[in-house]
């Protein structure tokens, strides 16, 4: 490992301790409480974030600091108010498709994992993918900008969908993801009190921002056997595989 590894490594680190510790771990709940929005909007602008700098790290094998990434951060930073918002939105719609009896739920002790599954359903049937398209639009926005307020005035929408790949990030990231990592991943969000799930999604982007990033590598560098359009399983076989061994980029800060 690095320098940077060991750096970043060290933040996630101090991250966890305050939710490992029971006094920390109580005002970070009452503060999530009492300020959703806010506290949804600060958690993923540092955990997503730092999933976006690792996923940098592990397809360029250098840690870099992204264009723009001030821009990036205050991005990553309302998609976590969209979801503090969705996640109560959609709990409460499921809450209420299940007493007018339009969504069938186990009794008893398993009462709280049906609906659990049943939200997660929900959610990333009908939001998953809008925020997902549009944040990979945003993000190409940026890239095309260069980081440049100026220069993202220019960019045309025409430029933004020309340059996103499509069948990537159809066919894997809606199509393969949702069903196989965040529909499954969620189901354990909505079991957790509301004070944590924020949180907890935060991290699983963080999850996510690897496999990614490694199906991204993979796709870079065709010889090694990869799919054209990379599977979960694949990215997530190539993700542990290479973690073992230390199978980054040589040259890697």
């Amino acid at each position: 490992m690095k320098t940077g590894d060991w750096i970043w490594s060290a933040i996630l680190g101090c991250v966890i301790a305050l939710f490992i510790n029971p006094a920390s771990r109580n005002v970070i709940a009452a503060m999530s409480n009492a300020h959703p929005v806010l506290t949804g909007f600060l958690k993923f602008a540092v955990l997503a974030s730092m999933g976006e700098l690792l996923a940098i790290r592990i397809v360029s094998g250098k840690w870099r600091v992204p264009a723009g990434v001030v821009y990036r951060i205050l991005v990553w930073g309302t998609v976590g108010v969209f979801i503090v918002v969705s996640f109560a939105v959609f709990t409460a719609g499921v809450e209420d498709a299940i007493r007018r009896g339009l969504l069938p739920v186990a009794n008893n002790a398993l009462y709280s994992l049906t609906k659990a599954v049943w939200t997660s359903i929900v959610i990333n049937l009908a939001f998953a993918p809008v925020l997902m398209v549009g944040h990979r639009m945003v993000d190409t926005y940026l890239d095309l900008a260069e980081g440049s307020f100026v220069k993202l005035l220019s960019v045309r929408l025409e430029q933004v969908i020309s340059r996103i790949d499509w069948q990537e990030l159809i066919r894997f990231v809606c199509l393969k993801t949702i069903p196989l990592f965040w529909t499954p991943a969620h189901v354990i969000t909505f079991l957790l009190p509301p004070e944590y799930r924020i949180i907890y999604a935060a991290f699983l982007s963080i999850s996510l921002g690897v496999i990614l990033a490694f199906s991204k590598r993979a796709r870079q560098s065709p010889a090694n056997g990869a799919p054209a359009v990379p599977n979960l399983l694949w990215g997530l076989r190539a993700a542990k595989s290479m973690f073992a061994h230390g199978d980054l980029p040589a040259g890697a800060d």
